[in-house]
């Protein structure tokens, strides 16, 4: 079977790390990589690091708005599709590279399969719900984390070809999480010690576009005693800058660029906490036992709220400052929510079946 995979940001780059090495025991596999992240940091380590092949195609889209880098990444995914004539094409997660594809296949009647299906925030106000929404309903195999996500389909009456795989990120932390702590020097080059430090990401842009919750959030970090340690992505930056907080954020809290990928998990493993407003993040934050506080009002991984190992604080300084001082999981409270590190060989055991 030839399979036509999408991707266009780091954790699509991690994920499919994974999943390829699977299809490609038994499947001829073409990358497409939109573009969407696409300085070093962003995007090129991540290939160097997993050993993931390089991109057969490269669309090159970059930054923009969401119509405009989506259609952008429509129109120049069907030209693609339409000389390669994929038997399937798969798409991760929930960015714009997701709904293009997805869009892509099913205008041109591939067939194609969403891997990460049936998350819900039910927040129609974040441009990844949308994009998690339509794939869901335009895709033609469902492969779900947990069975959260196969309910949350069932409710939308998918439920057909709907597949619980478990996560394929537990697949890569389980693979690399050991190679990580021998290969990143991180701790030391930081001078950090073990569960003496958090570690701090921002870059939803419900955050990071309103300047007086980013203002909250920097804020609430000043205020903390601990030793934060705060990877900023690109646009992060550019807005911290441009907002005036950017100096003064440098100098209480310990800023890097982006890190790789084994960089990230090892720094993440270590830490006594992680701040974040990322979706990945908090389910790898449980994945490692590390709790978490989201910088958001809402979240698709639940299970990590249920079990008590994540706490939803949103950009209210009280609330981050008292969740960092307070909020303890309880160790039994951690189940084994997102399977047990054999996704990747269940999505490829179902497409070689089809």
């Amino acid at each position: 079977m030839k399979i036509a995979s999408v991707v266009g940001v780091r954790p699509q780059f991690v994920k499919a790390s994974v999943v390829s090495r699977e299809l490609r025991k038994t499947n001829e596999e073409c990358l497409i990589h939109t573009g969407q992240h696409y300085d070093y940091e962003m995007n090129k380590v991540f290939f160097e690091e997993l050993c993931i092949p390089e991109p057969d195609y490269y669309l090159g889209v970059g930054s923009g708005s969401h119509g405009q880098q989506t259609g952008e990444m429509l129109r120049k995914l069907e030209e693609v599709l339409k000389i390669e004539q994929p038997d399937l094409v798969l798409t991760y997660g929930d960015t714009n590279s997701t709904l293009a594809g997805a869009l892509a296949a099913s205008k041109l009647g591939i067939k194609n399969a969403h891997v990460e299906s049936g998350l819900r925030s039910f927040d129609r106000s974040m441009p990844e719900e949308i994009n998690r929404v339509l794939t869901d309903h335009c895709s033609d195999i469902l492969f779900c984390p947990t069975q959260n996500a196969v309910d949350n389909l069932k409710e939308e009456g998918i439920t057909k070809n709907v597949y619980l795989t478990g996560d394929v990120m537990v697949d890569s932390l389980l693979l690399n999480k050991e190679i990580a702590e021998t290969q990143s020097s991180i701790l030391k080059d930081l001078n950090l010690k073990n569960r003496d430090y958090l570690v701090a990401t921002i870059h939803r842009a419900s955050n990071t576009d309103n300047i007086g919750n980013l203002r909250n959030i920097i804020e609430a970090f000043q205020e903390l005693d601990g030793n934060i340690i705060f990877p900023v992505h690109p646009r992060t930056e550019k807005l911290l800058r441009s907002y005036g907080l950017y100096e003064s954020l440098r100098s209480s809290v310990t800023l890097t660029k982006p890190l790789g990928f084994f960089d990230f998990i090892k720094l993440m493993n270590h830490a006594k906490m992680i701040l974040t407003d990322s979706g990945g993040v908090q389910k790898e934050a449980y994945i490692l036992k590390v709790p978490c506080v989201t910088l958001r009002e809402n979240t698709e991984w639940i299970e990590t709220i249920r079990d008590g190992w994540n706490v939803l604080v949103g950009s209210n300084k009280d609330k981050i400052v008292e969740a960092v001082n307070e909020f303890m999981p309880l160790a039994q409270e951690h189940r084994n929510r997102f399977g047990e590190g054999n996704a990747s060989s269940r999505i490829a055991a179902t497409i070689n079946a089809l």
